[in-house]
């Protein structure tokens, strides 16, 4: 189906700004990058390693998800989310995660994603839907 060797590795970077962060603490001194944009981010790394590697009509979901939140990331600071494959059987793609600000790691763990022929899928959602 796909060859997607184990080591492949993919990055991206994310400006920390007023739709990713926090406001929750009531200072704007206070505001850094969210857990769940971190973790949306970490996930749409590893989908777009691995994407251009799948054949047309296929890409990745993701269906497990173990990070830890180390650091806060500030407004207007840049982050850099990097992923690597650690793992591919059959399906499901492993990989090793991490985020670093412009001082430090800022989080870290590992995803997985399975692969899907997205027709298929497709068509198993409208049947649930029925």
């Amino acid at each position: 189906m796909t060859n997607i060797p184990a080591g492949t590795k993919g990055e991206q970077k994310l400006l920390v700004t007023n739709e990713n962060a926090i406001n929750f603490l009531g200072m704007e001194g206070a505001r850094v990058l969210s857990t769940p944009h971190m973790i949306g981010y970490m996930e749409r790394t590893c989908r777009e390693t691995v994407l251009p590697l799948l054949e047309q009509g296929y890409d990745t979901v993701g269906t497990h998800v173990n990070v830890r939140h180390l650091a806060a990331a500030p407004l207007g600071m840049s982050v850099t989310f990097q992923a690597e494959v650690t793992d591919v059987a059959e399906r499901r793609i492993q990989f090793r995660v991490e985020a670093w600000d412009e001082k430090e790691k800022i989080g870290e763990g590992t995803h997985e994603r399975t692969i899907i022929n997205v027709a298929k899928f497709a068509t198993r959602l409208a049947e649930k839907k029925k």
